[in-house]
């Protein structure tokens, strides 16, 4: 499939994609505010920075996006480009990674997806306190 933009537009585009502090994670965290909940966010001691962090309890949460961590990539490998299909690749063979790392520590792993988030945050939220 070619790409419909310039190079030009195609990095603008690109460099506005944030990593931190996206949409989900915002939903998420103000929804653990409101329980009363403290926690840090993208603790850099950790492997992978996590995107929400209870020390006391040794619980690190990610909040991925569907589309970037390949959420039922296998469904949809098909139709990406190369350059893509190697970048998703790369994303969740860093994801497993850090998850072993994150596990062989100690910490217990919590992985939110994009979509679980917008169309059933109370369930996410529920999964994250049961493993407080």
């Amino acid at each position: 499939m070619a790409d419909n933009l310039t190079r030009a537009q195609r990095s603008y585009c690109m460099s506005r994609v944030r990593g931190r502090d996206t949409g989900p994670e915002r939903t998420i965290g103000s929804a653990l505010r409101r329980l009363g909940l403290r926690f840090r966010k993208h603790d850099r001691a950790l492997p992978g920075r996590p995107d929400i962090v209870f020390p006391d309890s040794k619980v690190a949460i990610f909040i991925d996006g569907d589309f970037w961590h390949g959420f039922r990539y296998p469904a949809w490998t098909c139709r990406l480009s190369h350059f893509w299909r190697r970048k998703i690749e790369g994303n969740r063979a860093r994801d497993l990674r850090t998850f072993s790392a994150l596990r062989r520590r100690g910490w217990r792993v919590v992985r939110v997806w994009q979509h679980q988030v917008e169309h059933g945050l109370d369930e996410c939220v529920a999964r994250i306190v049961a493993a407080l």
